[in-house]
């Protein structure tokens, strides 16, 4: 499973994750940062110009991305990767409200 299958997947409240609802964390459990922003900066875009419900694969949304806002090739490039990445576990942290997506950031 990759990211982007958790986040057509998983729904916090019968609602889709709010990019402030997830991080994204090494297999040690340590966040990472810059990781999570790039998740969030995704997250946003794609709940503004792409509706998940329609889409099956990162392929996808990149396109639809690429059809309807000015983002570089290599930011889209980026996007990409992070929504490929391999997810080994998906943790519900509930006192912190957050969903922490745990994938190896080695990859």
């Amino acid at each position: 499973m990759n990211v982007f299958q958790v986040l057509k997947f998983i729904t916090v409240n019968h609602k889709g994750i709010a990019p402030d609802q997830v991080a994204l964390t090494d297999l040690n459990g340590k966040p990472n940062a810059v990781m999570t922003d790039l998740l969030h900066d995704i997250l946003t875009k794609v709940y503004l110009f792409v509706d998940l419900e329609s889409v099956e694969n990162t392929q996808e949304v990149i396109a639809k991305l690429t059809a309807v806002t000015p983002l570089p090739d290599d930011v889209l490039d980026e996007y990409q990767k992070a929504l490929e990445q391999t997810v080994y576990q998906v943790n519900f942290a509930t006192k912190k409200e957050l969903v922490e997506i745990v994938y190896d950031d080695f990859i």
